[in-house]
């Protein structure tokens, strides 16, 4: 049976790394796997997912408007689909997460979605919100802050490394702009904001 899963963590866990990885698996075992990314996120190549440790795949690109259960039905008729791979699903709308569950529950394939669960402000994003209410499976990739302790927080910095306590929700950036940290020193870095 297709499930709906939701692979959350803060920021440099390997979230791409191990999407990557699931569609290595799919692939070798003679199966096609569907990889999605967000049109939004031009870190790397736009229509890539990219790894911090060198691996990449293509992927076809969603926007917030693109109807993904129209897109993954066409595909799915065209060449069949075993598994739908969604990279930075924060990005994703209350109305795609919707289309991800009639995709597993209707075209019966399993969607794996993968991305942050909190903005730097410790909001969920839309995306998220959904697919933690929604997904049938719930994982946890785990990072850690620099004092060792589990990473569940991401902080926005500007350029001179100074956490930045406001500002627009989405702001695309690395390990230039995010640094992920445990509660602890999320809150002692915004204190001195």
């Amino acid at each position: 049976m297709a499930q709906l899963y939701f692979y959350y963590s803060a920021m440099n866990a390997g979230k791409s790394t191990t999407l990557l990885q699931s569609a290595f698996n799919y692939r070798e075992r003679g199966m096609n796997p569907f990889i999605l990314t967000a049109a939004i996120d031009n870190r790397e190549q736009v229509g890539k997912v990219a790894s911090r440790i060198g691996l990449q795949a293509d992927a076809h690109i969603y926007a917030s408007d693109t109807d993904l259960h129209t897109l993954i039905k066409n595909n799915h008729e065209q060449a069949k689909l075993d598994c739908i791979l969604v990279d930075e699903c924060q990005f994703l709308t209350k109305q795609q997460v919707d289309e991800l569950t009639d995709v597993v529950d209707n075209l019966g394939i399993p969607a794996l979605c993968y991305g942050l669960r909190t903005d730097f402000r410790g909001e969920l994003f839309e995306g998220s919100q959904y697919l933690l209410a929604w997904a049938d499976k719930l994982i946890e990739l785990k990072t850690i802050c620099h004092c060792g302790r589990k990473a569940n927080r991401v902080l926005r910095t500007d350029e001179y490394g100074k956490a930045i306590a406001d500002g627009a929700q989405v702001e695309i950036g690395g390990n230039d702009r995010y640094v992920s940290v445990c509660r602890m020193h999320y809150k002692e870095a915004l204190n001195q904001v």
